[in-house]
């Protein structure tokens, strides 16, 4: 015996009409309009190198327009907060460094998006140690000379770095933490500045990002004494590990990574996810990427996720004990 059919209220099919659309939509996408690579900070550096490499390789795998944008400020709070206000429909996607995911939120109380909880983390695109370098003139040859005139001389050694919470900054942080020392941090605007007075011997040393100092190291203009990778770096394979060299839990990666506002639909995140890990290993993509300095990474969102939250409260640990500040 058939059960009659009660008919259905306006809402009720509304709702139907609506979880029908959504799929609909999803697989429409990216053609509705172009999508936006929304990167953080100007351009020029790290993060829109990566935006601007993956950007053709992903209107190539998934068709529509890819089309990059730039909003710097406060240190990339601003751009994450624009990325989190976002709809979630695919068409805003967040590239950025460590900064605004992990750092930016301790530094900038007034920074309006909750880094933990507004974004759907797609994948860690790369990464990049740090290399403790000195001017080609220092009388530092070695990690082992750097430690020794620290205990001797504490507070005197002066470090720049591209800014108050930068990734540099905390570097030199961090190693003064794992060793008992104190060194003289000398925040510059950026890392242009900063490097032009390592160059000119104006500072004593610096934990630059590899990618800004290899040119000068082969060059023999900077000596790299260390890097803070777990593994010594094919591009500078001749300079030890800080690991190696005796200074413990100082392993730090400045990483470029992917995400999107809160609520991204689970078959564009796949999409997506699968489009960039692949972008990244193209042929005429990863040995440029490698040469720069850059280890690919392409983990999974599960992943990125668990990573996030590990990075998150370390640099919170460090930057609540040490009392560091964006002034």
């Amino acid at each position: 015996m058939l059960k009659k059919l009660i008919p259905l209220g306006a809402a009720a099919l509304a709702l139907i009409a609506a979880a029908a659309a959504g799929p609909a939509h999803a697989q429409g996408w990216p053609t509705a309009k172009p999508v936006t690579l929304l990167v953080p900070f100007p351009p020029g550096g790290s993060t829109d190198t990566i935006a601007r490499s993956i950007a053709p390789k992903l209107q190539e795998r998934l068709g529509g327009t890819f089309v990059i944008e730039n909003k710097g400020g406060a240190g990339g709070t601003v751009g994450a907060a624009q990325a989190k206000r976002a709809a979630p429909d695919g068409y805003t996607i967040f590239v950025s460094s460590l900064g605004p995911f992990v750092i930016g939120p301790h530094l900038i109380k007034t920074a309006q998006y909750d880094a933990l909880k507004d974004f759907d983390y797609i994948t860690v695109a790369v990464q990049a140690p740090n290399v403790l370098v000195v001017p080609a003139a220092s009388p530092h040859k070695s990690l082992a000379d750097v430690l020794a005139f620290h205990k001797a001389n504490p507070g005197k050694m002066s470090f720049a770095s591209s800014g108050n919470g930068s990734s540099d900054h905390l570097t030199a942080e961090l190693f003064w933490a794992q060793t008992g020392t104190s060194g003289l941090h000398i925040p510059y605007k950026g890392g242009g500045p900063a490097m032009a007075d390592i160059l000119g011997a104006q500072v004593d040393a610096s934990f630059q990002n590899i990618n800004a100092v290899i040119p000068h190291v082969k060059t023999g203009k900077l000596r790299a004494l260390a890097i803070t990778s777990g593994h010594r770096s094919p591009l500078l394979p001749d300079v030890p590990t800080l690991e190696e060299s005796g200074v413990k839990n100082v392993v730090v990666y400045s990483w470029q990574a992917i995400a999107a506002p809160k609520g991204l639909p689970a078959d564009i995140k796949s999409r997506l996810h699968a489009a960039i890990v692949a972008a990244l290993n193209a042929p005429d993509v990863k040995p440029k990427l490698l040469d720069l300095g850059f280890e690919i990474v392409g983990n999974s969102p599960e992943q990125f996720t668990a990573f996030q939250a590990v990075e998150f409260a370390r640099w919170k640990q460090l930057i609540e004990t040490r009392k560091i500040t964006a002034d």
